[in-house]
């Protein structure tokens, strides 16, 4: 795990806090509560997609429902290379890949997509066999859809997809801040036990001397910690 740029305890000044200049207030114009829904409901942003489908019949009708149902379709192709480069170029909400397609195949480019957490992966398939099921799971598909389809059985589909992806990447988010807060307490722990060593203070007197340098500094405890360590030439490694 990085831990950054270490800055020197001893002699760094925090930044004096910038002044907001003048009054803003004579220039906000109060629009009337129906124009706010309304000046508010066309600034929210519209989700995007990717559709990457060979026959060019299916992917229009896909462009079009999920153009009506609110997204911005920023990109429409027919092999899963394509796909693989649009979705790295543009970041999309949601991927729809066809599993059959020229080049490279959707559960490969599901694959591809899938390994760099780049989007939601939504599977289209002719066929509803388990095996090919389990493949597109496998290779990172949130939902899968069986041809034929109408709207009422892929909007669903993306928006489960959507929503799987957000719920893992809130928990891959929570696990990274855990491995972050642990390390920090780590490292205070070490810079504790230095500042017992080498200054006679107590327990409760370093950590109290760490908390009142992170704030007297604008640093963070980790940063401060750190530098008592840099300082104190702690022995061995973290």
């Amino acid at each position: 795990m990085t831990t950054g740029h270490r800055r020197r305890v001893q002699g760094t000044r925090a930044p004096a806090p910038t002044e907001t200049q003048g009054d803003m207030t004579d220039d906000f114009t109060e629009l009337p509560d129906d124009a706010q829904d309304t000046a508010a409901a066309g600034d929210a942003p519209r989700r995007t997609a990717v559709v990457a489908e060979d026959e060019s019949l299916i992917r229009m009708d896909i462009v079009e429902t999920l153009t009506e149902a609110g997204f911005d379709v920023i990109a429409a192709v027919g092999d899963g290379e394509s796909a693989i480069e649009k979705t790295r170029e543009l970041r999309p909400d949601v991927v729809i890949l066809d599993v059959k397609m020229p080049q490279t195949d959707g559960v490969t480019a599901a694959e591809k997509i899938g390994e760099e957490n780049l989007a939601p992966v939504v599977m289209l398939t002719a066929f509803s066999q388990s095996e090919l099921v389990e493949r597109a799971r496998d290779a990172g598909a949130m939902a899968y859809v069986v041809k034929p389809f109408t709207p009422a059985d892929l909007l669903p589909a993306v928006e489960i997809a959507i929503s799987r992806h957000q719920q893992i990447v809130q928990l891959e988010s929570e696990i990274a801040d855990l491995g972050e807060r642990f390390e920090t307490r780590k490292r205070v722990d070490r810079a504790k036990g230095l500042l017992q060593t080498n200054m006679g203070l107590s327990e409760p007197e370093s950590f109290r001397w760490i908390q009142k340098t992170s704030m007297d500094r604008r640093l963070t405890m980790r940063e401060v910690a750190d530098a008592v360590v840099d300082q104190l030439g702690g022995q061995g490694k973290d």
